[in-house]
């Protein structure tokens, strides 16, 4: 579990930040022949890890923390819902207080600042577990939550919650109509516009903004407010020549249409969004593998008279409780979502490249399991791409629905590294994979993660849409992770490969660095980009992969290590800083290792930060969260990141760049 933060407010500054050193005292290791000793001993105590985390069907998972808006919104769905039980509100309400700093504010992850929202939302929580006002960690948050701005200034999401018990009126947020289900795919902010995450949100919470629900408010929330008798204080419209202003004037439009819009219609509109939900519940009941749509699928449901005993609520309530994570302390954490297919395929590429024999028996009861979690039928992604034959992976346990393109590229580079007996079923599986990753590619080159060429500008102009990135564009890091799978599968020359290789290219910032979409950051990116760049074929001496490993060894912090702060999504200074982490150092040794540093200081240097400060039971910690759902908005604590991908780095320090077992064999099965 994610280690509670320690009171800071977030304003240590990035230097200060890099200067951190290991998270124990253990004595880094000296270069040459020690070096290598200290990585073989860190690699096998590593492996040995590992290996005993797999579960008995084949696959890892590492638990996935975000932040207490989860817990919060659990507790607030149950009080709609009228099915709060005293075990669970007690063992919510107990991590949520373990997560509260010392000024009385949650923040979004380790170390970060305070954030509005989500100290609102775990008040709120606090008090339907019974906190009072005036116990003293409540009056910190509720006097900090006055100060800045009150509920008034919190996001769009946020009061959507407050508004289902009256707290906040709905006249008062954006609307949101159903009607939108109608919208042909071709026109400007149909359903397919927005990126899956955000569409599965989306169309649930349109029944709810036509229902407007209001249940009895169990407590007043005075105190929340900047001034209680004005509680929605008025703003002025942004000018009409302005996007804000366009949308704004249309979002008020869309008010007025709520009042005489015609019954038939809306109830029709409000039936086909249900068919839309229905229709994409997952086989364990979620919709998505996520939480957020999973909760407003089942408000949304339930408003339209489906009772809590009809099989879709009881399955979606049932899949609900899966994401919770209960901690030896008993306190609860909700997961946002679960990553099996993830964990496992970086696990498999982690211990193939230590050393592992490629047909051990994890390995190949890993390959088992994802070649069974592979997808053959088509999802949301075939509305842009109709002739395509399914074959990607999805992230979770269930979500046929959402393959995505990255996991379904490094499950294919975690099969090639597998002795299976069975090798026409692995080649099979992967041809099948890669036919997809190609089909998916968009028009500009590069690969996004769900989706093809959704890159409407319209979604994340809504009003609406407060909340982080609601579009799928293409991104370097899974771009290089295709390009990477297709070089791994003989494709280096492909017209496909090519052009994602000229995008990354044409994508290098100035500094020499990758920016990292799906971790954080530009660390992720260059980590990514990197390896991929050199195993389809660009030479070390290349330009851009000089210029790559100038700018990691010029982030390296004082300890050999590498970390980047979330807050370099927000704030130059923050670029390439912050304190080490055994992920992001392990990110910058692997595109080091791949651009032919291997005897480098910066290597040495690193590869002794990842053995000097691992701990004695082989795993390494880390508080910091270095994953993102949205860039700043929503981050995520990988809990198997700090063990993965440390060891992929040690091992290829000790191994050298990985190669395919089975050379071409995509060729051969015609991919």
């Amino acid at each position: 579990m994610t280690a509670t933060t320690d009171g800071s407010t977030g304003a240590m500054g990035p230097r200060a930040a890099s200067a951190s050193g290991p998270t124990d005292t253990t004595t880094l290791p000296a270069a040459g022949g020690d070096l290598r000793v200290a990585a073989e001993r860190a690699t096998a105590r590593s492996v040995e890890h590992l290996l005993g985390r797999q579960d008995a069907q084949g696959w890892w998972k590492g638990d996935l923390a975000t932040n207490v808006t989860m817990d919060a919104e659990d507790l607030l769905l149950r009080q709609f819902l009228g099915v709060q039980d005293p075990r669970t509100t007690e063992a919510a309400a107990l991590f949520i207080r373990g997560e509260q700093r010392a000024d009385g504010t949650w923040a979004t992850f380790y170390g970060g600042p305070p954030e509005l929202s989500a100290t609102i939302e775990a008040y709120v929580a606090l008090r339907l577990a019974g906190d009072l006002p005036d116990d003293p960690h409540m009056a910190r948050a509720s006097q900090w939550v006055r100060e800045h701005g009150g509920i008034a200034a919190s996001r769009v999401f946020t009061r959507v919650w407050l508004a289902l018990f009256g707290w906040w009126k709905w006249d008062d947020l954006p609307e949101l109509p159903p009607e939108l289900i109608f919208l042909p795919k071709w026109f400007p902010l149909n359903i397919y516009d927005f990126g899956c995450w955000a569409r599965q949100t989306i169309v649930p919470l349109t029944i709810v903004s036509a229902k407007r629900p209001v249940r009895p408010a169990p407590f007043p929330l005075d105190e929340l407010h900047t001034d209680a008798a004005r509680p929605r204080p008025r703003r002025a419209l942004a000018r009409v020549a302005s996007w804000d202003g366009a949308f704004q004037r249309i979002d008020k439009a869309l008010h007025a249409y709520h009042r005489v819009a015609p019954r038939l219609l809306r109830r029709t509109a409000m039936n086909a969004a249900a068919r839309w939900i229905i229709e994409r519940q997952e086989n364990d009941g979620c919709w998505g593998g996520i939480q957020p749509p999973a909760v407003y699928s089942v408000i949304a449901l339930h408003l339209l008279g489906y009772d809590l005993d009809h099989p879709i609520m009881r399955a979606g309530l049932e899949s609900l409780d899966r994401f919770a994570v209960w901690r030896e302390d008993g306190a609860r954490m909700i997961e946002a979502c679960q990553s099996p297919v993830w964990d496992t395929c970086l696990a498999t590429i982690a211990l193939a490249d230590a050393g592992l024999s490629p047909d051990h028996p994890a390995l190949v009861k890993a390959a088992d399991w994802m070649i069974g979690e592979q997808i053959v039928r088509p999802g949301d992604w075939a509305v842009r791409r109709p002739g395509l034959t399914p074959g990607g992976w999805a992230f979770e346990f269930h979500n046929d629905n959402y393959p995505d393109i990255d996991d379904t590229a490094e499950v294919i580079l975690a099969l090639r590294r597998v002795g299976h007996p069975d090798q026409d079923r692995v080649d099979a599986a992967v041809a099948r994979g890669a036919r997809w990753n190609l089909g998916m590619q968009s028009r500009n080159g590069a690969w996004g993660a769900f989706d093809a060429d959704n890159t409407s500008l319209f979604p994340n102009r809504l009003p609406f849409c407060d909340f982080g990135e609601v579009i799928d564009p293409p991104s370097a890091d899974v771009t290089a992770h295709v390009v990477e799978m297709l070089a791994y599968e003989g494709k280096s020359h492909h017209p496909a490969t090519r052009r994602g290789i000229e995008w990354l290219l044409a994508e290098q910032e100035t500094n020499g660095a990758w920016f990292g979409r799906w971790g954080v950051n530009y660390v992720y990116g260059t980590g990514a980009v990197v390896p991929a760049l050199t195993a389809a074929g660009l030479p070390a001496s290349h330009p851009a992969i000089r210029r790559a490993v100038g700018w990691l060894e010029s982030v390296q912090n004082e300890d050999g290590g590498w970390g980047e702060d979330l807050r370099s999504y927000r704030e130059e200074e923050w670029i390439g800083h912050g304190a080490t982490t055994a992920s992001q150092t392990a990110w910058a040794l692997l595109a080091l290792l791949a651009a032919g540093e291997h005897g480098s200081k910066a290597v040495e240097r690193g590869i002794a930060s990842l053995a000097g400060s691992q701990r004695e039971d082989g795993s390494w910690d880390e508080p910091y969260f270095t994953g993102t759902g949205f860039p700043w908005d929503f981050s995520i604590n990988y809990h198997l990141y700090r063990q993965v991908f440390p060891l992929t780095a040690l091992g290829r320090y000790l191994h050298g760049e990985p190669k395919a077992l089975t050379h071409h064999a995509g060729v051969r099965q015609g991919v």
